[in-house]
């Protein structure tokens, strides 16, 4: 039995929504889901698992029209899906009374319950969310139920506030194969008896890596999983880099080295930069025009003026500076203390500056 594996698509969300990028993210997660009912075609396989939060929101009525179209382009696929904490089942929700094409399955209770497939001897077993939050270890007393039937189970939560697991028990539980949701990174068993996808398109600068879905195959002799791979679908990252600066560096310099960088990895991506090292306490990189014509969701200067103390404390040994200094320079001086005393320093040299 072929399956594929996604969870966490929320359909509906506009990621970065303050950014200029922010619609082309809202509809890359739409086309992204659209390439998964591709390569369920493609892969020609017997089902699709959605593990919770295929919307951000509660789903406007278009939105379950838009879906059921694409699940309606793979008739032969049996599509299960539960609903997760941000799309939870409540009584005024479109989803309790929608009518999905034949071969779309919701598990809707809020207690754990099954559906059974006669001709691909399966049972999926699952639960939906009603609140919020589920705060209770649901599953770690769970064990597969003794039969002939390959056993799959879909869940959604790994944190405290929504459905905590352990995931040792999880994997000496008995299934087959178990579906998991509501971590977005990535991460298969070592015995692949349970897996999460990681959301199908990063959502925020958090997410970094690659989003993609899980394709995987259970034997329908043995009912284990014969094997499991992450598949890549997503086109975006989100990428975290750090740029070391020396005193040497200038503004525009940094600036060329940035646009070098995000030219060798691809403009399509979103960019995190971190400056480190020490500058020249002249030089002030302002990188703003930077930011609002590339995909740079945030640049962070962590770099230090590279101050002479010993020569400063000597030109002011009576006044604020050499007061500051003396008060604040010592041996090991921790992140934030350097902070101090470099931002001080620039501070009081500026109000000189501008005085003078």
């Amino acid at each position: 039995m072929k399956f594929l594996h996604t969870a966490d698509i929320h359909w509906g969300m506009t990621p970065d929504s303050d950014k200029p990028w922010s619609r082309a993210r809202a509809q890359a997660i739409k086309e992204t889901f659209a390439q998964v009912i591709t390569q369920a075609k493609l892969r020609d396989v017997d089902c699709l698992f959605i593990a919770g939060d295929l919307f951000h929101r509660q789903p406007l009525l278009r939105d379950l029209k838009e879906l059921n179209y694409l699940f309606s382009t793979i008739p032969s696929v049996r599509v299960v899906i539960i609903a997760g904490n941000h799309d939870r089942i409540r009584p005024s929700s479109s989803l309790v009374s929608f009518t999905w094409c034949p071969n779309v399955t919701w598990i809707m209770e809020e207690d754990m319950t099954s559906v059974y497939f006669e001709d691909l001897n399966l049972e999926v077993h699952g639960f939906s969310y009603h609140s919020a939050e589920i705060t209770e270890p649901r599953l770690n007393r769970l064990r597969a139920p003794l039969s002939s039937h390959i056993q799959v189970l879909l869940a959604h939560g790994g944190d405290a506030a929504h459905l905590p697991l352990d995931k040792n028990r999880l994997s000496e539980a008995g299934f087959s194969y178990v579906a998991l949701g509501h971590i977005h990174k990535p991460e298969m068993a070592p015995d692949l008896s349970y897996a999460y996808p990681g959301s199908l398109e990063p959502l925020d600068k958090t997410e970094t890596g690659r989003h993609g879905i899980i394709a995987g195959e259970i034997s329908p002799v043995t009912r284990q999983v014969t094997s499991l791979e992450f598949v890549p679908l997503a086109k975006t990252q989100y990428i975290p880099l750090v740029v070391h600066v020396t005193p040497a560096t200038t503004a525009t310099e940094l600036s060329m080295r940035i646009v070098q960088e995000i030219e060798k990895r691809g403009g399509d991506h979103i960019y995190r930069f971190r400056i480190r090292g020490m500058r020249d306490p002249d030089i002030r990189f302002d990188l703003e025009n930077l930011e609002n014509r590339m995909q740079i969701i945030e640049i962070i200067d962590e770099s230090e003026p590279q101050y002479d103390f010993n020569q400063l404390f000597a030109e002011h040994p009576s006044d604020m500076i050499g007061f500051y200094i003396r008060t604040l320079q010592k041996e090991d001086m921790s992140p934030v203390e350097k902070k101090a005393l470099f931002y001080g320093i620039d501070a009081l040299l500026c109000t000189q500056d501008e005085r003078s």
